[in-house]
């Protein structure tokens, strides 16, 4: 039944080929979920039409949309995205009030997913906390104080970015050896796939059946038992713990929220960033500090931008070019 209520809030999350939807009530409970396919050129079109399945379930006060990119909060532009169009980019936020008659809230989509998290939660009791996403890319978000916090150019948290091998593969940033490079999930599978061809005994792993495999695949086949895959997620996790170490040791938060869908493979991967984070830490800091899994799962962007957008007006912006 649709919630009739007018304070109801819109959340979308953009990805490379797909938007997934939610509007939440002003409580920050979720009452309908969509999701649709869409083409770049279309994308403002894609997301207009979302926004209006998405009113089947009530009303909508406002939108907040999650972007694959670096999102300038006093333009409203986004400014960097691999995944959308350089014209939407320049006039995305206008033309999307001027489709759907509703004011829209842009953000970069591991800042949403860390709003959520925050707020209805892994992070829900916390006051600080540090969100890694880590999926088809690998990104960061800080939250102090209750406040999401940007840093000066306001792209603060990029942990995907950092540098973990010095002579590692070349990242999309220009850099080589990125996060990004090594654990994001195309980067595991493409490390998995260059370790079977070179390995004969990786031969009996389940994975060497199917070359198409992914993260997900590779996450199943370690759940199942299958000794390669539990290998290539353990070593995942002992780079991701590599990086969270220097989290705790630069910012001593008391919690680390892990999300994204490479964290589908659970404890598997969780236990080995914990015992890595463990082995690099300052230990006065690691033991302050709480590494957790996300809880939202796939509705984590979508949950977190719908709640940016509810509370647009209030001050949950820290240190950037525009308080909202």
């Amino acid at each position: 039944m649709p919630n009739k209520s007018e304070n109801n809030f819109a959340g979308i999350e953009v990805a490379l080929s797909t938007m997934r939807g939610v509007i939440v009530s002003e409580a920050g409970e979720v009452i309908g979920r969509r999701e649709s396919k869409y083409e770049p050129e279309n994308l403002i079109a894609a997301i207009a039409d979302l926004t209006t399945a998405l009113r089947e379930a009530g009303p909508i006060k406002s939108v907040g949309v999650g972007i694959p990119g670096l999102v300038n909060r006093e333009t409203d532009r986004v400014l960097i995205s691999t995944g959308i169009p350089f014209a939407a980019q320049e006039n995305i936020h206008s033309e999307l009030m001027k489709a759907t008659g509703l004011r829209f809230e842009l953000e970069n989509d591991a800042n949403a997913a860390a709003y959520g998290e925050y707020k209805t939660g892994a992070g829900r009791d916390a006051r600080d906390i540090f969100y890694i996403g880590i999926g088809d890319a690998i990104g960061g978000a800080i939250i102090l104080d209750g406040k999401l916090w940007l840093g000066a150019s306001g792209c603060a948290g990029e942990i995907g970015h950092i540098t973990i091998n010095t002579e590692g593969a070349e990242c999309v940033c220009g850099n080589t050896g990125c996060l990004e490079t090594i654990a994001s999930g195309p980067n595991i599978v493409r490390r998995a796939r260059e370790r079977l061809n070179r390995d004969s005994t990786s031969s009996l792993s389940r994975l060497a059946i199917n070359q198409n495999f992914t993260a997900a695949d590779m996450a199943r086949e370690a759940t199942n038992g299958d000794d390669f895959s539990l290998m290539m997620i353990e070593r995942t996790g002992k780079y991701i713990g590599t990086a969270v170490a220097s989290v705790i040791n630069l910012l001593s938060v008391e919690l680390i929220v892990l999300g994204g869908g490479v964290m589908e493979a659970g404890e598997l991967i969780l236990k080995p960033i914990i015992e890595e984070a463990r082995r690099r830490a300052f230990q006065p800091c690691f033991e302050c500090t709480k590494i957790v899994a996300a809880t939202l799962g796939a509705d984590a962007v979508a949950i977190g931008a719908a709640l940016l957008a509810r509370d647009a007006g209030q001050t949950v912006i820290s240190n950037s070019a525009k308080v909202v």
